[in-house]
């Protein structure tokens, strides 16, 4: 396991209502940025407030930063977290192949749903004081059918997919050392970087997919990601840019 990274706090906590919420509590309190890994989460959310399943065994966490910058740089980490989390999956399996990443915050494993990120954010006067992370792992088991979306994709686990026995602090130790590594090049050198290291890594890139935003849906072929982090198809009426949406392939 790599060393972890300076300058980042670590609390394990047994049971925490969500890891997000703990970081918003804390979040004034801390000098430096910092992550919190809970055990157990009882009030566990996904995107737009959804439910999160989090069975016992799997990685819940939260990286509390202090950003600069205006708020649609802060929320460009989300491709930050994605590359981190590529990293730690081929880290802890020894492997690269089967692992893919789905805009705007997924990974997936031999097709299936592996991992989520939410972000969230607090501030004043339309600035961003601090950002939350969330991140969601199914290492060794994955939520129940009922509680799935429909077309959700099917989710799976490192443990069932790869043969990947890893424990949540094992595998956090891994991701917040791929974290440190991808945040000092954003901060450095800018978004182009991950972006394009983002790209090398994006599933479906090249193929017809399609985008829905509340009742609206977008088909085309997914051709890139801009500049500001937006989904970019082709489609018969032009070239579409997303900020937003849920991803059907």
């Amino acid at each position: 396991m790599r060393q972890w990274p300076d300058g980042y706090g670590r609390r394990i906590l047994t049971e925490v209502d969500s890891t997000l919420n703990e970081a918003a509590r804390i979040a004034p309190s801390l000098a430096g940025p910092e992550w919190i890994l809970a055990h157990h989460q009882t009030a566990a959310r996904g995107r737009r407030g959804r439910s999160w399943a989090n069975p016992k065994g799997n990685l819940a966490c939260t990286l509390v930063l202090r950003p600069e910058g205006p708020p649609a740089q802060a929320a460009l980490r989300s491709f930050v977290a994605s590359l981190a989390l590529f990293d730690a999956c081929v880290a802890v399996t020894g492997r690269a192949a089967g692992f893919s990443l789905k805009w705007p915050n997924d990974v997936l494993l031999n097709g299936g749903k592996l991992a989520g990120i939410l972000l969230e954010s607090a501030g004043s006067g339309g600035g961003v004081t601090h950002l939350f992370i969330g991140i969601g792992v199914n290492l060794s088991e994955v939520p129940p059918v009922e509680q799935l979306e429909e077309r959700a994709v099917r989710p799976v686990s490192l443990l069932s997919e790869a043969g990947a026995a890893v424990t949540p602090e094992e595998f956090l130790g891994e991701l917040a050392a791929a974290y440190a590594h991808y945040e000092q090049q954003f901060v450095t050198y800018g978004f182009e970087v991950i972006r394009t290291a983002w790209l090398d890594k994006a599933a479906k890139l090249g193929e017809v997919i399609t985008a829905r935003t509340g009742s609206s849906e977008t088909t085309g072929t997914f051709e890139t990601v801009d500049g500001e982090g937006n989904l970019v198809l082709n489609t018969a009426k032009g070239r579409v840019s997303i900020p937003a949406a849920d991803i059907y392939f």
